[in-house]
């Protein structure tokens, strides 16, 4: 299985299903075929771009996840497989059952290690925490003193060393970044959910009852500094522009399909999110007791030539 994530958000295209491949239809006669195994995620934002029933189908069955976003990048619709493990109904009932002091303590492990990953991607590239690291061991069981918002004040106002940069301004050509970026991690969030037999309906934190995805929208917390190095560096190199073209989009997305130092090991990110997911797994069937996130650095692991 190789992961892949597709895009269509420049062009017009029609993808359909051709045997254990997904076809590919581009302008001027191009087309292109990729085993359904081999695809982790699909982005479709541009407006002419049309699936047929069959390669839907068998997309899910392969255990892809579709995301649909708007003009500016924000995914607004997400599918994903609903039948992909042997004992998920069971899973289900149990996952909704957790304890709240059980999701307590790992939304307080998932808040720490997204604060000590965002005060290591500050430490890269302003030289200092901010004061991050210390505050990311005062989170307490629910992170009820809200200590998540608080780092988020001191990240956001320092992380691209710009006091007009803000997380609500649309128009910032950076916010799309990082929204684009989000939206593929939070797939790849949602497709582990899946593959380890959970709901991603049923939230640690998050509820909303319009949001579908909350657990995916809370364990990939850990690993938004990711995304935001990722956007650092494409903000530095001026041979990639900050708009969302296909360069840019290449670049965003390499993150996704690099390896990180996990427990030791070197794995790719789509391992350390299954792991992640079988571990809550493991703690909601009482097999196991310790959350693991398995994420030692927010940077990737540099491979030797």
């Amino acid at each position: 299985m190789i992961n892949r994530i597709l895009d269509f958000s420049n062009s017009p295209a029609h993808l359909h299903a051709r045997g254990g491949t997904l076809e590919i239809k581009l302008p001027e006669n191009i087309t292109h075929s990729i085993a359904f195994e081999d695809i982790a995620t699909v982005v479709v934002s541009h407006p002419q771009v049309t699936i047929s029933q069959s390669a839907l189908a068998r997309l899910s069955a392969a255990g892809a996840v579709l995301v649909i976003t708007n003009e500016k990048f924000m995914p607004v619709a997400m599918t994903m497989p609903i039948e992909s493990h042997w004992y998920q109904a069971d899973r289900f009932v149990r996952q909704a059952a957790l304890a709240e002091p059980k999701k307590k303590r790992i939304w307080q492990q998932i808040v720490r290690e997204k604060i000590a990953n965002q005060s290591k991607v500050l430490i890269s590239e302003r030289g200092s925490d901010f004061g991050l690291l210390p505050m990311s061991k005062t989170v307490n069981s629910g992170d009820t003193t809200n200590v998540e918002a608080r780092a988020a004040r001191a990240y956001w106002s320092k992380l691209f060393n710009d006091k007009t940069f803000f997380r609500s301004n649309e128009d910032d050509p950076r916010n799309g970044l990082l929204n684009y970026g989000y939206a593929v991690l939070r797939a790849s969030v949602a497709r582990a959910i899946s593959a380890s037999g959970l709901h991603p309906s049923f939230g640690l934190h998050h509820v909303n009852k319009l949001n579908a995805f909350p657990l995916a929208d809370d364990l990939m917390e850990p690993f938004r500094p990711l995304v935001d190095a990722q956007v650092l560096k494409i903000c530095k190199d001026t041979s990639i522009p900050l708009d969302l073209q296909p360069k840019t989009k290449q670049a965003l997305l390499e993150i996704l399909a690099s390896r990180f130092d996990s427990a030791g090991e070197t794995r790719t990110l789509f391992d350390v999110l299954g792991r992640m997911a079988q571990s809550l797994a493991r703690i909601i069937l009482e097999k196991q007791t310790k959350f693991e996130i398995g994420l030692n650095s927010p940077f990737p692991v540099l491979e030797e030539n």
